[in-house]
């Protein structure tokens, strides 16, 4: 043979020959695969939203006014809510929304823009005050506040 046909020869391989089996094929796919479903968990389990939990964390402040020209109860509420973030990413909060109910009546309501941001797999703290005003169809509220010989008054409001 000469040296310009060397590039131009083809060898001849037995087909049981063992070089043409790789003994770890079944093994290196069946590996990747394994990865690539381990991989693909992972990244839905950290990147798939999980729920943002709002809890009461009670009333801090009541300042109760009367107002003796309109029989009118004037409430100052300051509430606290706790809202958990368990996701692996921050949660913003855009807005706040509270309401105060008398009698199924909505007698006051905030809301609050641009709370803030809450870090991975934290909680944060909101306070917020809410207004209220019981007079009008509810001035017997009023008189119930103030009559002398009762000494605490207990009145029913729902907030939301």
């Amino acid at each position: 043979v000469s040296p310009e046909q060397v590039n131009e020869l083809v060898a001849l391989i037995p087909y049981t020959d063992r070089r043409l089996r790789p003994q770890r094929t079944k093994l290196y796919v069946l590996l990747s695969i394994l990865l690539c479903l381990l991989l693909s968990a992972l990244v839905v389990f950290f990147l798939f939203p999980h729920s943002v939990l709002v809890e009461d964390a009670g009333i801090k402040v009541v300042q109760v006014w009367f107002d003796k020209k309109n029989s009118v109860v004037i409430l100052s509420i300051t509430a606290s809510l706790r809202i958990k973030n368990s996701n692996f990413y921050s949660v913003a909060v855009p807005s706040l929304a509270s309401r105060v109910q008398y009698m199924n009546t909505v007698v006051g309501s905030q809301e609050l823009s641009n709370i803030s941001s809450i870090q991975p797999r934290s909680d944060k703290l909101v306070n917020f005050t809410v207004k209220v005003e019981l007079g009008g169809a509810f001035s017997y509220v009023y008189f119930f506040c103030t009559f002398p010989k009762v000494k605490v008054h207990n009145i029913l409001i729902f907030l939301r």
